[in-house]
């Protein structure tokens, strides 16, 4: 059995509380976690609080910041393969994807190192010549950030880097689904030489943690990712403190492939989209939109490659599909299937759990084509579970795609690049990929619109999240301000 701390103002602790954590290949408890409470949270805060204000951090230069991220992503990669393995023992994620994503994670801090030093106000050429005014580009003070179980590194990273390369402070609070490898990252960091209280990492349940800490009257900004449910709690408690806030909630993407497509490399980049990460992505491509003339074909290929798919225990390199990282999430795909299926849609593939120990779902495919209410096309499934529609026209596939509350990320595959062009302009959605899917970059934002949320994270803009602009006014007359009370 493994103990796992917290870290609060560079220290580590046991937290007011544990919690047990359950292999989900097993559903045996294999680690012990903190579980911060009210005390644990305004000790957190009041850690990152007085780290922005000391003289240490907050007249640390831009580029110094920049030297420790780059000392944290030497780190990070240095000890890629335990983060990779704790990531694959206490969520699920199999460990090809937690060992190529994490080695990834640290590109994401070198970008932030980098920018650190080019986050620049601006000069106003002001309508009074008496005046100087300019704009300073200035931290926006103590950022809680807060991550789900799914890529959590990633996820992590493109809040920590850009809020400490603005020279915010954070207080990082890791799902109680699988924090260990956030834990682990705290011993990372505090290796690095960053002074203590600038980033603080717990753990821990609605109520006791991520209510009190989203309400805090010292945080300044809140970045989460997660559900629309929880976001939307999240913004009831900001307005205790008025908190900024960014949010990258959930998708429920179309996977968009015309008659004039490269079908293999389309059936592959949906086999990535919907079964990579067993599934538990929120920009998984969970509904394909297939037009008709090609559908038989395509989807014949595809039930093809479901099947095939090895489905095994996580840590193995061969595994291809693992365990869902819960039993709820089952509970969930069995209930969307059957109320689906009760309207008319047909299981062409896969569609109950498997019957051996742990939380194994088969790759899915359910064909909609006759159920186009079936509620398995606008729930998300978090799981690997593919919603199939056919269309005909350009018109009626554009419609099928934003017929979502959501707005993430969608996929639109043809060799006409003129129609690609229309789709793009057409598709509401934050992200548009052509003729691939679910490539990202650190160089590039990341987020939705309507349930999907609003911010952005990756790229310049997130860092810009992370500050507040200052008007500065200089007057460069020598001569005295006129009395305002004398009439001339």
């Amino acid at each position: 059995m493994q103990q796992f701390q917290q870290y609060i103002g560079g220290a580590f602790d046991d937290g007011s509380a544990q919690f047990d954590s359950r292999d989900p290949s097993t559903n045996a408890v294999w680690a012990t976690m903190p579980e911060a409470r009210t005390a644990d949270v305004n000790r957190a805060v009041e850690a990152a609080h007085a780290a922005f204000l000391s003289p240490e951090w907050s007249l640390m230069t831009a580029t110094a910041r920049g030297k420790l991220l780059y000392r944290l992503a030497d780190l990070i990669a240095e000890n890629a393969p335990k983060l990779a393995e704790l990531e694959t023992k206490d969520t699920g994620k199999i460990i090809r994807e937690t060992s190529a994503q994490i080695a990834y994670v640290a590109d994401y801090y070198r970008y932030y190192a980098g920018l650190a030093d080019k986050i620049e106000g601006a000069h106003l050429p002001i309508d009074k010549p008496d005046m100087e005014v300019w704009l300073r580009r200035e931290p926006i003070g103590v950022v809680a950030a807060i991550v789900p179980w799914n890529s959590q590194l990633f996820l992590s990273a493109v809040k920590i880097g850009p809020a400490l390369a603005a020279g915010c402070t954070v207080v990082l609070k890791a799902s109680e689904e699988g924090p260990a490898p956030l834990l682990e990252f705290a011993r990372i960091f505090d290796q690095a030489g960053f002074p203590k209280g600038v980033l603080n990492v717990i753990t821990g349940f609605g109520a006791e943690c991520g209510a009190v800490l989203t309400s805090h009257p010292k945080v300044a900004h809140v970045a989460f990712t997660g559900g629309p449910s929880t976001a939307r709690q999240i913004v009831r408690n900001s307005a205790e403190n008025l908190a900024s806030t960014s949010l990258e909630l959930g998708g429920k993407s179309p996977f968009i492939v015309f008659d004039d497509a490269d079908i293999e490399s389309a059936v592959n980049a949906q086999v990535s989209g919907i079964f990579a990460a067993t599934g538990q992505s929120c920009v998984a491509g969970s509904r394909l939109i297939v037009h008709n003339a090609i559908k038989d074909t395509f989807l014949a290929r595809l039930k093809q490659k479901a099947e095939a798919v090895v489905i095994g225990v996580p840590d193995k390199m061969e595994t291809e599909v693992g365990p869902l990282c819960s039993a709820r999430q089952i509970e969930t795909a069995v209930d969307l299937i059957k109320r689906s299926v009760d309207c008319g849609a047909t299981v062409m593939t896969g569609g109950a759990p498997l019957d051996r120990e742990g939380n194994y779902f088969p790759p899915t495919i359910i064909d909609c084509s006759d159920a186009k209410d079936a509620p398995c096309l606008s729930n998300e499934f978090f799981g690997p579970v593919l919603s199939v529609i056919g269309f005909y026209t350009e018109a009626e596939a554009l419609a099928i795609a934003n017929d979502t509350k959501f707005g993430l990320g969608a996929g639109v595959f043809t060799q006409n690049l003129t129609r690609a062009h229309r789709m793009i302009r057409g598709i509401r959605s934050g992200i548009v990929w052509v003729n691939t899917y679910r490539a990202v970059s650190p160089l590039a934002p990341f987020g939705g619109h309507g349930l999907s949320g609003h911010g952005r994270e990756g790229g310049i803009e997130a860092a810009l999240d992370y500050t507040t602009t200052k008007a500065v006014w200089l007057r460069t007359s020598d001569d005295p301000i006129p009395d305002p009370f004398v009439m001339r």
